[in-house]
């Protein structure tokens, strides 16, 4: 059969693997690879959903009352603050607003798996700067890292999938050494798990005042445990955020989102309760690792890093057979979401047999 004639797709595109999704998982197994929430939606939250979401008709454009009661959260007025199908979709809109041909796109790696597709689909170029010692983000590389052409830089921080924080005062430094028209973006979808005190918070100390070359983007993803609904918002300078309103999709965030996330903020206190709970079973699990042997970062995030290496997908494997789906990167290391309480001690029983294969 003669093959047909297709339109014609940009090269860098079609060279360009898609996002893959951690896997999914059985009936029998744990997933361990998409870092999500493992507790169920709160009835008060499954409520809101079933009692009021007009599903014939579209959602408000500008999720106007999510957008009101974030900005009475973080004393900002609604036009700082932008609501959109999940954080990740957010970056695609600010890299697409500032970036084009001949432009520079500054991030660590490595880091969140999305971030090099963001300048390629933009047409810009992505500059990856290695982590260091620690799987850290090493900002001053980053900084050095940046020219004339660099029009964003992304700082993720917890760092996904490694785990380590960026600092307060690293960040302050960081920020004072960037061309003030240079959009840096603080990607702090993990920010509910951090204990650490020293962490920067790109809210609490209000840099995107101080700062308004500073965007900073939280999600309802992970911590909320709205993963399924995808909503995400950023706080940040009004202005700057039209160039991610002015490039999002129209109509992107469903009544159900913008209902589930609102009732999720009336359950903050419930829900971080939760967060609590994951916190601990993080730390059991770190500890746990680290007395077996593996040299595992210091995670402030729902996750842990095993730095496996060449060895990644082997213990990948071992994973899979045991029904724990966990998140391999081929060559370099395994991310594992902290998960249901019987998944913690099958997940150090495996990795103990690992690391002494």
């Amino acid at each position: 059969m003669t093959e047909p004639t297709l339109p014609r797709i940009r090269p860098e595109i079609a060279a360009l693997p898609p996002y893959r999704q951690g896997k999914q998982a059985g009936a029998d197994a744990f997933k361990l690879s998409s870092n999500e929430n493992p507790f169920e939606p709160l009835p008060s939250v499954l409520e809101a959903l079933t009692r009021t979401t007009p599903i014939n008709r579209y959602p408000d454009a500008t999720a106007g009352a999510l957008r009101a009661r974030l900005g009475e959260k973080y004393g900002v007025g609604p036009d700082a603050v932008h609501v959109a199908s999940g954080s990740v979709s957010i970056l695609h809109q600010l890299v697409l607003g500032t970036s084009s041909v001949g432009d520079e796109v500054v991030y660590a790696w490595r880091s969140f798996e999305a971030y090099p597709s963001l300048p390629l689909v933009a047409g810009a170029t992505g500059v990856q700067v290695p982590l260091a010692a620690g799987a850290r983000h090493d900002l001053d590389a980053m900084a050095d890292a940046v020219t004339e052409r660099t029009r964003v830089i992304i700082v993720c921080t917890p760092n996904n999938p490694t785990g380590p924080i960026v600092t307060s005062a690293e960040f302050a430094a960081f920020v004072a050494r960037v061309p003030q028209d240079v959009l840096i973006i603080l990607d702090e979808a993990y920010a509910e798990f951090v204990t650490a005190p020293d962490a920067v918070d790109g809210l609490e100390e209000r840099i995107f005042e101080k700062h308004p070359n500073v965007v900073v983007l939280r999600t309802f993803s992970k911590a909320f445990g709205l993963a399924g609904l995808r909503v995400g918002y950023a706080i940040g300078h009004p202005r700057v955020l039209d160039a991610a309103r002015t490039t999002g999709i129209p109509l992107s965030v469903t009544s159900a989102a913008e209902r589930a996330a609102i009732a999720s903020l009336d359950a903050e206190a419930e829900l971080r309760e939760r967060v609590g709970v994951i916190v601990e079973r993080r730390t059991r699990l770190l500890g746990g690792l680290r007395a077996q042997g593996w040299d595992v970062p210091d995670s402030q995030a729902n996750f842990v890093w095993l730095p496996a290496g060449e060895r990644t997908d082997e213990v990948a494997a071992a994973f899979d057979a045991a029904d724990l789906i966990v998140r391999p990167f081929s060559g370099d290391g395994i991310r594992i979401s902290v998960g249901e309480e019987e998944s913690i001690e099958q997940v150090l029983q495996v990795a103990a047999a690992q690391v002494r294969a």
